[in-house]
C-alpha cells in the first residue's frame, strides 16, 4: 500500500462534495442511535453526519486521518481526533462503530475490520456505508487509462480504492468474529452539484496525488473529456455511477 498522504480539504469538501454525508440517512437508520450509547465515527470526515449520532443523545468520539477533516468536525463541537483506520488504539469502549463514506478509502480491510472488533464491547455493532463492487466504475477505467498512458503507472486508482462485493467483504467480517445480520449493495446514482472536475479534485485527491505534480491537470482534463460523453447529459450536469455497500454486523 502507498504511504497515506492528507490530500483532504474540510473547504473543498464543503464546496463539491456535501452530498456525501447528505446521503447517508440510509446508513443511519440502520444504525439507530440509541441515547447514552458510545459510538466511535470512523471517517467521520468534518462531522456533518456525526452531529446526528450526537443529536440522538449518543456519546460520540469520531476518527479521521485528515487533519483539516478534523478541525472542520472540532469547529462543529465533535469530539474528534486524528487517527489512521488501520491502527484504531480503543479497547472494548463502544457500543457501536459507525462510518459513511470512509472505508473503501482504507486498503486493508482485515486492520480495519480486527480494530473495529478490539474497540466494541462485547455484542457490539458495526454500522458502514461506502463504495462496493462497481463504484464509480467508469471514472475509474477513465482514471486509470489516461493515468496510465501519461506516466506507465497502472492502476492507480486500484491502489487507492477498496469496493468490495457483498461475499467478499461478508467473509472478512464473519473471519474477525462478526456475524453479519444484513448487507445490501445498491446502486446510486448520483447527481455531482458542481462538475467533474470538482468531483475529481475533491474525491478522488488522493488518485491524483500518485501524479506528478506537472501533470495533475492534465490527467483531470483529459479525464472529463472521457466522461463527458458517458456522465453528463446535454444540459452539462454531470451523474456519477455511483454503487454503495451497507451492512449491519454484530461482534459475536
Amino acid at each position: 500500500m502507498p504511504e497515506q498522504t492528507d490530500h483532504w480539504s474540510a473547504d473543498r469538501y464543503e464546496a463539491n462534495a456535501r452530498f456525501v454525508s447528505n446521503l447517508g440517512a440510509g446508513v443511519l437508520e440502520w444504525l439507530a442511535p440509541v441515547a447514552g450509547e458510545r459510538i466511535l465515527d470512523l471517517g467521520c470526515g468534518d462531522g456533518a453526519l456525526t452531529l446526528r449520532l450526537v443529536e440522538a443523545g449518543a456519546e460520540v468520539i469520531g476518527t479521521d486521518f485528515s487533519a483539516d477533516m478534523v478541525a472542520g468536525a472540532i469547529s462543529r463541537g465533535i469530539d474528534a481526533r486524528i487517527a489512521d483506520g488501520h491502527a484504531l488504539d480503543f479497547a472494548n469502549e463502544f457500543d457501536a462503530v459507525f462510518s459513511n463514506a470512509a472505508l473503501h478509502w482504507m486498503t486493508r480491510p482485515d486492520a480495519v475490520i480486527a480494530g473495529v472488533a478490539r474497540a466494541l464491547k462485547p455484542g457490539g455493532r458495526f454500522v458502514a456505508e461506502f463504495g462496493g463492487q462497481g463504484n464509480v466504475a467508469a471514472i475509474r477505467v477513465a482514471l486509470s487509462s489516461v493515468i496510465q498512458r501519461l506516466t506507465g503507472e497502472q492502476d492507480a486508482p486500484g491502489r487507492i480504492w477498496y469496493f468490495p462485493s457483498r461475499a467478499e467483504h461478508s467473509t472478512r467480517l464473519e473471519a474477525a468474529g462478526f456475524t453479519v445480520d444484513r448487507i445490501a449493495l445498491i446502486p446510486r446514482p448520483t447527481p455531482i452539484p458542481s462538475d467533474m472536475a470538482g468531483w475529481l479534485e475533491t474525491l478522488a485527491a488522493p488518485v491524483l496525488g500518485c501524479v506528478p505534480d506537472a501533470l495533475r491537470t492534465q490527467v483531470r482534463d483529459e479525464t472529463v473529456a472521457l466522461l463527458r460523453p458517458a456522465l453528463c447529459d446535454a444540459a452539462g450536469n454531470w451523474t456519477a455511477d455511483y454503487m454503495r455497500i451497507r451492512f449491519e454486523a454484530r461482534l459475536g
